[in-house]
């Protein structure tokens, strides 16, 4: 039998999505709007578009999200993967304090982090710049990188891998065609999400940049104060888009364990 639709469920349900995603609408469909007015609608245009791609310091914004987004994904990714193959070869309790302290990592405010980071940076007398806040990226995007690969490692175990030297493979060969495989699906995530968690981030940066560095984050903060320019709410709808296919090819590559390697080619 067929179960009675729940109204009130499905209601409730309308309301919550309504509250999360209609002021989501709003932003794009402000985007297209050919005047530079919030509340009266002008016409469909793309002008504003235009004017995104042609403004330089916009321009300079994206270079710096997508170019700092890309390097430490990047970085954190390779990283954290062989900190959890790592993991496999030590005790039980130290996997544990690992798990716990990579939980804290990512419980942690962002504002602590981001004030931690910046103290750490002056005391050791780096002037913050683009590679501030690049190490800084790293940092926040490593804790996402173990949450994707360790478990799929963790459910693989050390037998594969063991095995494979028994039939006479080398570390080296065992580790490229046995274990990488297998994990290149959370590999591939982990990278996917540190790069929106990158892209999308705003405390941490702010803390961790220098004077002239910017991020799409941090120029739509600093313009928002003297207006926000219809070109600003171009490229937040752009970012929002890029977000959510990103984490659509990631959730695709996690489910049906498909690489990186495999969409690009």
């Amino acid at each position: 039998m067929r179960r009675k639709l729940n109204i009130p469920s499905v209601v409730y349900l309308i309301i919550i999505m309504g509250f999360i995603y209609l002021p989501v609408a709003l932003l794009i469909v402000l985007s297209f709007n050919s005047g530079k007015s919030m509340f009266k609608w002008n016409g469909a245009s793309l002008v504003w578009y235009r004017e995104m791609v042609h403004d330089a310091a916009v321009a300079h914004a994206v270079r710096n999200t997508f170019s700092i987004g890309l390097i430490a994904s990047a970085i954190a990714t390779m990283i954290g993967t062989l900190g959890c193959i790592g993991m496999l070869f030590v005790s039980k309790k130290t996997r544990t304090a690992i798990d716990a302290l990579n939980n804290i990592s990512l419980l942690n405010a962002d504002i602590v982090t981001g004030i931690s980071l910046m103290l750490f940076f002056i005391a050791i007398g780096l002037y913050l710049n683009w590679g501030t806040v690049l190490a800084a990226h790293v940092t926040i995007c490593l804790p996402y990188v173990i949450l994707s690969v360790w478990p799929r490692l963790r459910q693989m175990g050390r037998l594969h891998y063991e095995a494979a030297l028994d039939l006479g493979a080398t570390p080296e060969y065992a580790f490229r065609k046995v274990i990488i495989p297998e994990i290149m699906p959370g590999i591939s995530a982990g990278f996917m999400m540190s790069f929106t968690i990158s892209i999308d981030d705003f405390v941490i940066t702010h803390f961790t940049r220098g004077a002239g560095v910017d991020t799409i984050s941090t120029l739509i903060y600093s313009q928002a104060k003297v207006g926000i320019r219809p070109s600003l709410i171009a490229i937040s709808t752009v970012i929002f888009i890029a977000g959510i296919v990103i984490l659509g090819l990631a959730d695709k590559l996690s489910s049906r364990k498909l690489s990186l390697g495999s969409i690009i080619g």
